[in-house]
């Protein structure tokens, strides 16, 4: 799956705690040539009797990050299911990923199954606001222990310091910055100036089967 063609043609929703990258993916994921898929999804479908089940298990109980090989190998398997069942389809879809490379070595992992076509980094300028923002959700939530502020900025320090350096992986060219502290749909109006052109260049309609965008007009041309 190393050849572009045939990996997973992708766009990452990149930023920091709270800025929104969940609750744009869920969107994005109901729009048809959009397929979502979180991090934390992969984790809670995850089936505990198996091999690499029991291997999570070992680590998680223990409160301890589970090794960047055994993460990527979960999220292997269950894109790997997602597409047996058709729930994704590679020919039509652009898959959009958050949550995950959460660091380098995951991102050096996932290039033998995906090609990062673009990344929507949600930009937040007001550090301050944005841990306001965790602590008030968190407390809506009712949970209590996530509403901490000196959790909040821990999980800020691992943001800062593991996931941060992940867009240095990545060529300049192809990261899009999207102001995150906005109403959901007007950061959604702004990430969609981006991803529909490249869902337009690289996809086909998934309700007609016919090519979209650029590859319809080169089709009709010959």
């Amino acid at each position: 799956m190393s050849d572009k063609a045939t990996r997973f043609q992708t766009i990452l929703l990149f930023g920091a705690p709270g800025a929104g990258k969940g609750t744009q993916g869920k969107i994005l994921g109901q729009i048809p040539g959009f397929y979502h898929l979180s991090c934390g999804e992969v984790f809670r479908t995850l089936d505990t009797t198996s091999d690499l089940g029991r291997t999570f298990l070992r680590y998680s109980s223990k409160g301890l990050l589970v090794p960047d090989k055994v993460t990527v190998e979960m999220w292997r398997r269950n894109m790997q299911a997602r597409t047996v069942l058709s729930e994704y389809k590679p020919h039509a879809d652009l898959l959009v990923l958050d949550g995950i490379p959460r660091n380098v070595p995951q991102a050096r992992l996932l290039e033998k199954y995906i090609n990062v076509l673009e990344i929507i980094h949600l930009v937040c300028r007001d550090k301050e606001e944005m841990i306001k923002r965790l602590r008030r959700r968190a407390l809506k939530e009712n949970r209590i222990d996530d509403a901490k502020e000196e959790v909040i900025r821990k999980r800020w320090e691992v943001y800062e310091r593991e996931t941060f350096p992940v867009l240095k992986f990545y060529p300049r060219a192809i990261i899009r910055e999207v102001e995150a502290t906005g109403s959901p749909a007007a950061v959604l109006d702004q990430i969609l100036t981006h991803v529909v052109p490249v869902q337009e260049k690289h996809f086909t309609n998934p309700i007609t089967g016919e090519p979209t965008g650029r590859k319809r007009r080169a089709a009709r041309a010959r």
